[in-house]
């Protein structure tokens, strides 16, 4: 597959899936550059890159997307054909507590990203610069500015948004910023919405890490609510090759949903996980006789599950892992993680 960029910027490299996403990247693109901008906030983590070497091909820049004069200085130096967006804030938790962060880095951090991109790359609305007609900007979103499902149906490209935290409120906010640009000004965009990651290198905080470190350290597993709220889980590379396949072969102005058919509740999660563990690293008593059910998490959303089918028909991405290969290969990494 023969790439559009020779100087990519990718924004919050440094965090789970945009650092996934840029080691996969590099494998399969020995001639383009990355440049990764990260502030490194506590989901940052740079030894996320350890696999790469500061060299031709990659660069790391520590700074915020919301810095206009540091967002411009990089386009200025380095010339970016293309833009990979994943820096947001993404804990919903957190969002409930501490919204103002999530509308300033999900919201105007996006609008600076694309004002400053649209300023390097064309002339006027629908007229680009010579040498930039193929530039372009993915945005990497989520799901959940879908809302919730009942017991039955999926989220479609075409589902209304109706988000219900402050963090999906941010994201969906974004997304129609994007939106807004490819109809105005005539802007290569285009929008990646996903179902929940799972894989290596996933912060500490998220379900699934969770799970396994409490269950490790004998403490107890929390679950909110009744344990049945469902998510559709992805695994982190087959996501990394969807959003490669959308940034080399995606429409402009279109939006791809990314999947994993993998639709499981909370406490099948925590069973499963609890199960593995008997068998790698048993005990005395089952790992399950440390769930525990705590209070439900205001607005818990019921169910989310995506309908890939576009994204697999026109641009031929299928996942490569199912639930249950996945899961295991999560909990070895975490193993070797926590030194267990």
């Amino acid at each position: 597959m023969k790439s559009k960029a020779k100087t990519i910027l990718v924004t919050g490299g440094a965090g789970f899936i945009g650092s996934n996403f840029i080691v996969y990247f590099l494998n399969n693109y020995k001639n383009i550059k990355v440049v990764n901008l990260d502030k490194l906030t506590y989901a940052g983590e740079l030894s996320n890159l350890n696999e790469l070497s500061i060299g031709e091909n990659y660069e790391f820049i520590e700074g915020d997307i919301c810095d206009s004069k540091l967002v411009n200085d990089l386009f200025n130096t380095y010339q970016f054909s293309g833009v990979i967006h994943f820096a947001a804030e993404s804990h919903v938790d957190n969002s409930i507590k501490h919204p103002d962060a999530f509308i300033n880095t999900n919201v105007y951090g996006t609008f600076n990203l694309l004002n400053v991109a649209k300023s390097h790359w064309q002339n006027a609305p629908f007229d680009y610069k010579e040498g930039c007609e193929k530039n372009r900007f993915l945005h990497i979103s989520t799901d959940e500015v879908y809302g919730t499902l009942g017991k039955t149906g999926l989220f479609t490209e075409e589902t209304p948004y109706a988000p219900n935290s402050p963090y999906s409120a941010s994201k969906a906010s974004s997304d129609f910023i994007v939106r807004s640009y490819f109809h105005t000004y005539g802007m290569n965009v285009v929008t990646t919405n996903c179902s929940n990651n799972y894989g290596p290198k996933q912060h500490d905080e998220k379900l699934i890490p969770t799970i396994i470190r409490k269950a490790l350290h004998n403490e107890p597993i929390p679950i909110y609510g009744d344990g049945k709220n469902i998510r559709d889980w992805l695994y982190v590379e087959d996501h990394c090759k969807g959003i490669n396949l959308a940034f080399q072969k995606g429409k402009a102005g279109e939006t791809y949903n990314i999947g994993g058919n993998n639709e499981r509740d909370n406490l099948y999660i925590a069973h499963k996980i609890c199960d593995i563990l008997d068998d790698l690293k048993p005990k005395e008593k089952p790992y399950s006789e440390q769930i525990t059910f705590v209070s439900d998490r205001p607005g818990h959303d019921f169910r989310y599950a995506i309908d890939a089918s576009k994204i697999e028909n026109e641009l031929d991405w299928a996942a490569d892992e199912n639930f249950e290969t996945g899961i295991l290969k999560t909990i070895k990494w975490y193993l070797k993680k926590y030194k267990i």
